[in-house]
C-alpha cells in the first residue's frame, strides 16, 4: 500500500535506472583497452632502453618510473572488471550468456595481480639490469606471468564465445570480427610462448593491440545497443 504523498517508483523507472548503471559500467571497459594501449606505447617510446622488439610490457612496471605501469595495469584491470558487471543484466536476460561477462571479468583481474606482482628485470632493462634473462624466476614473477597466461587464454575465449554470440544474433560482420581476432591472437600468442620469433615480441604488441582493442570495441557495442534499447 502507497502512502499519501510518497511516490513509488515504476518498475519501468527502476529497469531505466539499471539500464543507466549499466551503460556507466560498460563505458569503462569502452575505454579500458586504448587508455592500456596508448600508455604502453608512449612509455615505450620514451623510456630509455626500452626496445619493443626485446621487452614485453611488463618490464615497463620496473625503475623509477614502473608506477605509470603499475597504475595503468591496475586501473585498466578494474575498469574492465567494472565493465564486466555492467554486462550482467544482459546476461540474466539471456540476451548475453554468462560466460561472456565472466571471462571479460578474469581479463581485468589478471591486469590487476600483473600490476601488483611485478616481473624480474632483465635484457637490460631497466637501465642496470643484467644483459639476459634471469637465470630463476622470484616467486611475484610467477604469479605475474601465470596472470598474463590466464588473462591472455580469458581474452581467447572470450573472442570465442562473442564469436558465437554474435552469429546467434544474425551479426554476422561482429561474428567475423570476433572470429578472426580470436584466431590471430591465438597465433601471436603461441608463436610468442614458443619462441619461434627468437626473441622478438612485435607479435606480442600486435596480440595486445589486436586483443584490447577488440575487448574494448566490443563492450563499447553492447553500450550502444542498450542506450538504443534493441538489444
Amino acid at each position: 500500500m502507497s502512502m499519501p504523498g510518497v511516490a513509488v517508483p515504476s518498475a519501468r523507472s527502476d529497469q531505466s535506472s539499471a539500464m543507466t548503471r549499466a551503460r556507466a559500467a560498460l563505458a569503462c571497459g569502452a575505454i579500458a583497452g586504448p587508455l592500456f594501449i596508448v600508455t604502453v606505447m608512449i612509455q615505450a617510446s620514451s623510456r630509455p632502453g626500452f626496445d619493443v622488439t626485446r621487452h614485453p610490457p611488463s618490464l615497463l612496471s620496473l625503475g623509477d618510473l614502473g608506477w605509470i605501469q603499475i597504475t595503468n595495469f591496475v586501473l585498466s584491470g578494474l575498469l574492465f572488471v567494472i565493465s564486466a558487471v555492467g554486462m550482467r543484466p544482459l546476461a540474466k536476460t539471456g540476451q548475453l550468456g554468462a560466460w561472456g561477462p565472466l571471462l571479460i571479468g578474469v581479463l581485468g583481474v589478471s591486469m590487476v595481480f600483473g600490476g601488483v606482482f611485478l616481473a624480474d628485470p632483465g635484457l637490460d632493462f631497466p637501465p642496470g639490469a643484467p644483459a639476459g634473462r634471469p637465470a630463476a624466476m622470484s616467486w611475484h614473477a610467477m604469479v605475474h606471468f601465470g596472470a598474463f597466461a590466464i588473462g591472455f587464454a580469458s581474452l581467447v575465449a572470450a573472442c570465442a564465445v562473442f564469436a558465437r554470440h554474435y552469429w546467434g544474433v544474425a551479426q554476422g560482420r561482429w561474428a567475423a570480427y570476433c572470429a578472426g581476432s580470436c584466431i590471430l591472437l591465438a597465433v601471436c600468442f603461441v608463436t610468442v610462448m614458443s619462441g619461434l620469433t627468437r626473441g622478438d615480441l612485435l607479435p606480442l604488441y600486435v596480440a595486445v593491440v589486436v586483443g584490447w582493442v577488440w575487448a574494448s570495441s566490443v563492450i563499447a557495442h553492447l553500450m550502444r545497443g542498450l542506450s538504443k534499447s534493441t538489444y
